[in-house]
This record gives structure tokens, C-alpha cells and sequence, in this order.
């Protein structure tokens, strides 16, 4: 390879819960550099989330709910001899929690409902309740993997 791998940045924790992974979510979910706008966004959803589900507490309901949603394997391709196959292999543990917050935020902003915070709790009502659109992308993502078993002794 050329270039030395890039180097991992350390990040801030949250100022209401003191977590990295929530500020790692929250630059997720930000546009166009509005990291105020997204944390606002975050803890008005997490608000929602609080008063529906009273037995648990938000932060836990979100973290089981991003849980629910990483996938614990994925396919990629792999041309071998003229002929492209879909290799299952398993995920990074940090390659897992960033495709599960992408999704949870990708499914969040395909609802329709009335706010994008209402949108995003709705969305992780769903995934604790292993439901959902992200929760499906995960099962077609195991599925797709466990077709594609039978290539697995390709893998690199």
C-alpha cells in the first residue's frame, strides 16, 4: 500500500451523558456540519423514546435498540476467474457499530412522521423491539450471507 493507514481519532464525549459512542452517533446524524442542531435532535428523540417506554431508562432502550441492529456478518464480493461471487465474512467489531448507527439514522430519515426526532425515536422504539427497518436490513444482510455459505471457503 501507498499510504500509512489513517489514524483514529479520539472523541469528545457527550455533555449530557458523558459517552463517546452518543457523540459518535450524533456526527452521524449531523448535516452540514450542525452538530448543535443534531445533539438536539438526539436527546429530543431519546425525550420521545423516555415518555413511551417508561420501565427502562433512554439511553439503555438506544444502545439495546443499536445492539439489535449491528450485523455480525456481511458479504463481499470477490472476483475469482471471470466470475464474481458474494463471500460471507465477519464484521470489524468498529465496522459493526458504524453500519448499525448509519442504518438506525438512514431508517430514521426514510419514516414519515412529523420530525426528524420523532422519526428517530420511532426508530429506536423499533429496533429494541427488534422491528423495523434497520432491524430488517440486518436480517436481509444475514440472509444474504447465509445463501452465499457455500462460498466461504474463498474468503481472503
Amino acid at each position: 500500500m501507498r499510504k500509512s493507514r489513517a489514524k483514529k481519532r479520539i472523541l469528545m464525549p457527550d455533555p449530557k451523558f458523558g459517552s463517546v459512542e452518543v457523540t459518535r452517533f450524533v456526527n452521524n446524524l449531523m448535516l452540514d456540519g450542525k452538530k448543535s442542531i443534531a445533539f438536539k435532535v438526539f436527546y429530543r428523540a431519546l425525550d420521545v423514546v423516555a415518555s413511551k417506554i417508561e420501565e427502562e431508562e433512554a439511553l439503555v432502550v438506544w444502545q439495546k435498540a443499536l445492539e439489535n441492529i449491528t450485523p455480525h456478518v456481511e458479504v463481499r464480493s470477490r472476483r475469482i476467474g471471470g466470475a464474481t461471487f458474494q463471500i460471507p465474512q465477519p464484521v470489524r467489531e468498529d465496522r459493526k457499530v458504524s453500519l448499525g448507527m448509519k442504518w438506525l439514522i438512514a431508517a430514521a430519515r426514510g419514516r414519515n412522521e412529523k420530525t426528524m426526532a420523532v422519526n428517530l425515536a420511532s426508530e429506536i422504539i423499533a429496533g429494541y423491539k427488534e422491528e423495523g427497518a434497520a432491524y430488517k436490513k440486518k436480517m436481509d444482510t444475514h440472509r444474504m450471507a447465509e445463501a452465499n455459505k457455500a462460498f466461504s471457503h474463498f474468503r481472503f
